[in-house]
């Protein structure tokens, strides 16, 4: 690699995450060739609406060629990416790549991660790091190999996370300080002012994907532990637990100490303006829920128009 070699990228990423990360290539001069994003969904009331990815309407807004393949080792995309002419690709929230997408470009390929690698690896860094309580989280850029995650690492942001945040507060915070890491990471690949670093596999850890069945909250642990299992799951896909009977969502909790006189996991309520439950060592007051077919509320709200049984 020579220095001061002009990166000529295709990003490549889907959610609302990854939308200021290709912003602030594209506000600093630098040029996109093209973007890769997921192929547009049926959704919306009844799903009778046809819906883009965030990264694919802001680079329709911006006049970027957007590719949408449903396989990235279809002959027809790879024909098209390499007809991009790129040399450099960035990668931030997207799926797995196969080698022949990430070893095409001259100038590598490198993949933005919301954690600290190797802690976290996987698809859900942030929701892992807020339930585990940790206090301490941020982005790595590090350049992709065959094994997910473990590719040599270039630049490394830390960032805090509060008692309470919620996985969607960090998530909002990061995807800045994310989009930053971006552009400091591809500067140095332009003048190739970077020295990499092996991940120590001593240190790391999984962050795998999260299903609704394991999102019900198992009150025998701690409050602490309880309130952390919440707000790491806030605002999506949400803890839930049981109410008479129906589906709730816990959204947002505070932890409180105690000896509850009622079996963990059971419900205690004044019925006018607070709803708390059981856990091991005390007790977790809503603040934030959302009930079986309803509306997002806070407590004051719910607590208005629902009647306990």
């Amino acid at each position: 690699m020579q220095k001061n070699t002009k990166p000529r990228i295709v990003f490549m990423g889907t959610p609302d995450f990854a939308v200021p990360s290709l912003r602030i290539l594209l506000d600093n001069g630098f040029d996109v060739a093209g973007v890769v994003t997921a192929t547009d969904k049926w959704g919306g009331r009844g799903k009778q609406q046809l819906l883009q990815s965030a990264v694919k309407r802001f680079a329709v807004e911006r006049g970027l060629p957007v590719l949408q393949p449903e396989k990235l080792k279809d002959p027809q995309f790879l024909e098209q990416l390499a007809a991009l002419d790129a040399n450099l690709q960035v990668i931030v929230a997207f799926r797995m790549l196969p080698e022949a997408v990430w070893r095409m470009p001259a100038l590598g390929a490198f993949n933005l991660h919301g954690s600290l690698l190797p802690r976290y690896r996987g698809a859900a860094p942030i929701n892992w790091a807020v339930i585990n309580g940790d206090t301490e989280t941020g982005v790595t850029t590090f350049f992709l190999n065959s094994e997910i995650d473990t590719g040599d690492l270039l630049f490394q942001e830390r960032m805090t996370i509060g008692p309470d945040d919620t996985a969607g507060d960090v998530h909002d915070r990061m995807m800045e300080l994310g989009a930053q890491t971006v552009l400091k990471t591809v500067q140095a690949i332009e003048n190739q002012s970077y020295t990499l670093q092996k991940q120590d596999e001593g240190q790391a850890s999984k962050a795998p994907k999260i299903f609704h069945e394991t999102c019900q909250i198992n009150f025998r642990q701690s409050a602490a532990e309880v309130h952390n299992f919440i707000r790491g799951l806030s605002p999506y896909p949400a803890a839930w637990t049981m109410l008479e009977g129906e589906e709730l969502k816990i959204l947002r909790s505070s932890p409180a100490t105690g000896t509850p006189p009622v079996a963990p996991g059971m419900f205690f309520t004044d019925q006018k303006s607070w709803l708390r439950y059981a856990t091991n060592d005390g007790w977790v007051e809503v603040l934030e829920l959302q009930l079986q077919g309803r509306r997002r509320m806070s407590i004051a709200d719910f607590m208005k128009g629902y009647r306990f049984r």
